[in-house]
């Protein structure tokens, strides 16, 4: 045989060699790379129920809050009715009170009048505070319950 055809036989041979273990390395790394597959279609299914899972706790969690919220709101308006209500009597007595305030006083009769004015006013404006501070009272009642509620809702989502 000549040495060019050793040289072929060589190459030939190599080649045959490298190919065979070309096919062999990737028959190996192709059922790798299927089970590879397998386990990270396995672990995404798993991380998305396990996300699905965490949004439906923190869903429940915040309507459960708002839930709470609207009872505690519902229970201030109650509150504030019942305090208009004991404002409102406390109003007429004070009318009434302004009304008698110089009528048993005959030397003051030319004071009553005025007197009697001004009694009156000053019962007309305690009526317009006081309904105003109400107004403001639940107004801060609805906002103090709707921060809790948020600053609460926010903290089950954290944790």
């Amino acid at each position: 045989m000549t040495p060019w055809q050793i040289l072929v036989a060589i190459l030939l041979t190599m080649t045959i060699s490298g190919a065979s273990t070309w096919r062999v390395q990737d028959w190996r790394y192709g059922k790798q790379l299927a089970e590879n597959g397998e386990a990270w279609a396995v672990a995404l299914t798993e991380a998305g129920n396990t996300a699905r899972q965490e949004e439906q706790r923190r869903q429940s969690a915040v309507n459960k809050e708002a839930s709470d919220a609207r009872e505690q709101n519902q229970a201030a308006a109650v509150d504030a009715g019942t305090a208009d209500a004991t404002g409102e009597r406390l109003h007429v007595d004070a009318k009434k009170l302004a009304a008698s305030a110089c009528a048993g006083d005959p030397g003051a009769a030319k004071r009553g009048a005025s007197a009697t004015r001004a009694a009156m006013v000053l019962s007309e404006l305690f009526q317009r505070a006081d309904k105003r501070a109400g107004e403001l009272a639940a107004a801060y009642d609805r906002a103090r319950i709707a921060g809790q509620a948020c600053e609460r809702s926010f903290d089950s989502m954290r944790y």
